[in-house]
């Protein structure tokens, strides 16, 4: 009889470990091993965000081949440069789950809801909806917690149901684990909505959120974060007003990787002036000396972008386009007609415009420049360059290309 009550108790210890198998260990850091069928749905209407084998439905936006790496089934981020990975797809109306763990204590990053295509002006942050992903040492205070903050960021709207006089809002419990156990948030996303779950409870809430439909993205800066089983159930919803939905993808590429200057040509002796901080780009040089940054890629018909931050010993902005030979603009010193559209010192601009065959379009700071300007064009194709003298600061140098 003795035996046969052990048989028993290992029969019924085996099967509650085939029903759950993580069952052997509290708190397991066994990654779940996706279906080899990514697009079928399971039982409750969910489906993988994320194969676990590539990057398939995913886009680096102002990041370095390096800062996002596959291992384990898990999406690694390095944290370095600042910037995010955000989803192709646009999203309204959803719930998403997602498990993430810092390895180091004291890291930062954070998941972006409801996104433009690009970053913001002078920002390595898209404008959206955040919901923080702090490591616990990071620290509590009035402004921000490290439990599960919910904010809008660069020209989002939302109004916070637990707020401290600010537009974000606070999580109502502590309920995230420290660095290096996981944590799992459920985020449900409706009608410009959101709520945060963390590690099983509702803790947050924003509402009245613009945009409310646009992109998802995973946010690079500085922590080093592991992301694992990220899935989505998309729920039905009304068509949304233009005014709530986010930029939609306009094909843009960055060309600065934040770690360094692949990608671009500088004279030998001219690469100390030219400093890689992260998601900006510093220029240093000697007065009167200029320093030119010059594409190894050409273009031929294409749209651009270049945020820029005049300082007070900037002497010379010049960004010259295919080749620069006959379409320049003279960013500094301030000429007519930019006069007028570009910012104050110290405050960051963005130039945006287009060369298509002999012309080209360009605004500042959203304000119209020039349309349709003619220039003498002797070559189809060629690179951009970026001529400066003195100090100033770069950013978001993005380039797409336009088909005629």
């Amino acid at each position: 009889m003795r035996t046969n009550k052990y048989i028993l108790s290992f029969l019924v210890l085996l099967f509650l470990c085939l029903v759950n198998p993580d069952a052997w260990t509290e708190n397991s850091t066994k990654t779940n091993v996706p279906s080899k069928d990514q697009s079928k749905k399971s039982e409750d209407g969910f489906i993988p965000l994320f194969n676990g084998k590539d990057f398939s439905g995913w886009k680096p936006i102002n990041t370095a081949p390096s800062t996002w790496s596959i291992k384990d089934s898990m999406i690694h981020c390095t944290g370095k440069p600042i910037g995010e990975l955000r989803t192709v797809r646009m999203y309204q109306n959803f719930i998403m789950e997602v498990e993430w763990r810092h390895l180091k204590p004291r890291g930062n990053a954070g998941i972006f809801i409801w996104a433009d295509d690009i970053t913001a002006k002078g920002q390595p942050f898209h404008r959206g909806i955040e919901v923080q992903v702090l490591e616990n040492a990071y620290g509590n205070t009035r402004s921000y917690t490290t439990h599960g903050d919910i904010f809008p960021i660069h020209g989002a709207k939302m109004t916070p149901t637990n707020g401290r006089g600010g537009s974000r809002s606070f999580p109502t419990e502590n309920r995230s684990n420290p660095s290096p156990k996981w944590n799992h948030y459920r985020i449900t996303c409706i009608d410009g909505t959101i709520k945060l779950e963390v590690n099983g409870k509702l803790v947050n809430e924003g509402r009245n959120c613009s945009p409310r439909k646009g992109y998802i993205c995973l946010e690079s800066e500085g922590g080093i974060v592991d992301y694992r089983n990220l899935r989505i159930k998309e729920l039905p919803g009304k068509p949304v007003p233009k005014e709530h939905v986010a930029i939609a993808d306009r094909g843009y590429k960055c060309l600065y990787t934040g770690v360094d200057l692949s990608g671009w040509k500088v004279a030998q002796g001219n690469k100390k002036n030219w400093q890689v901080r992260d998601w900006v780009l510093g220029v240093h040089a000697s007065q009167g000396t200029s320093t030119i940054l010059e594409s190894e890629k050409s273009f031929g018909n294409f749209g651009f972008i270049v945020d820029f931050k005049i300082k007070d010993k900037t002497q010379l902005l010049n960004l010259g386009l295919r080749g620069g030979q006959n379409a320049i603009i003279e960013l500094f010193p301030i000429t007519s007609p930019n006069d007028k559209a570009i910012a104050n010192k110290n405050r960051w601009n963005r130039i945006e415009g287009k060369v298509i065959g002999d012309e080209l379009s360009y605004s500042i700071n959203g304000k119209e420049v020039a349309k349709g300007l003619s220039f003498t064009r002797n070559q189809t194709k060629g690179a951009i360059f970026i001529e400066a003298q003195g100090q100033l600061d770069l950013s978001n140098i993005y380039v797409r290309k336009i088909k005629k």
